[in-house]
């Protein structure tokens, strides 16, 4: 699930400074008044947020405040230097293998050990035609280059989103390794597709290859 920026300021800012009218709100978060009302209807809407009180106040719900504390406090003593969120797809052909895979892909990831996973949510699996799909969005940190080429080559994610940070050095060890990682599992790869081709298909990829 993704929220936009004016959402998340505002629900730091409930967060942090308790409920407030969409009066304070509004100057404490320095977002239009029409905007502010439109984004708050939809946080609602979501049941995020709690109406209540007069004049009436805004308020995270509880279980709100607790995860966002949580994933603070994990950031707290986070090292990592990049943070991405994730959207990994899962296919099968019943809805019961579909949520075993999306098991087994928050497993994984919490798994690695150069990986932080501040949340998973694994939306529920939806029938399409003969077969049923469902992602996982999660929200996670790695170490280095060469943990980031994992992330991408073992979970091959299909969108990716970088909270953090804005710029990026690398180290000349850390590229090596990665790289020479993401040439192993390329080749890897390469190798079992042509190993399942035939001798027509192999020719006709080379052709098409090489022209």
């Amino acid at each position: 699930m993704e929220f936009s920026s004016e959402q998340k300021r505002i629900a730091l800012t409930l967060l942090h400074g308790g409920p407030q009218t969409i009066e304070e709100l509004n100057g404490s978060v320095g977002i239009p008044f029409d905007v502010l009302s439109k984004e708050l209807k939809g946080l609602v809407k979501l049941k995020l947020l709690i109406v209540d009180g007069y004049p009436l106040k805004y308020s995270l719900k509880k279980e709100i405040m607790e995860e966002l504390k949580r994933r603070k406090e994990i950031s707290m003593d986070d090292e990592n230097p990049v943070r991405l969120k994730v959207l990994i797809d899962v296919q099968a052909l019943v809805e019961e293998v579909a949520e075993k895979s999306l098991a087994e892909v928050e497993k994984a990831l919490r798994e690695e050990k150069d990986f932080t996973v501040y949340g998973v949510f694994k939306a529920k699996p939806i029938s399409h035609g003969e077969t049923v799909t469902s992602y996982v969005e999660a929200d996670v940190s790695v170490k280095d280059f060469k943990a980031l080429v994992r992330l991408m080559y073992f979970f091959g994610p299909t969108s990716v989103e970088v909270v953090k940070p804005k710029k990026l050095e690398i180290s000349i060890d850390d590229l090596q390794e990665g790289l020479m990682d993401m040439a192993e599992m390329i080749q890897a790869y390469n190798y079992h597709v042509l190993k399942a081709m035939k001798k027509s298909e192999l020719e006709s990829f080379q052709k098409k290859l090489f022209k």
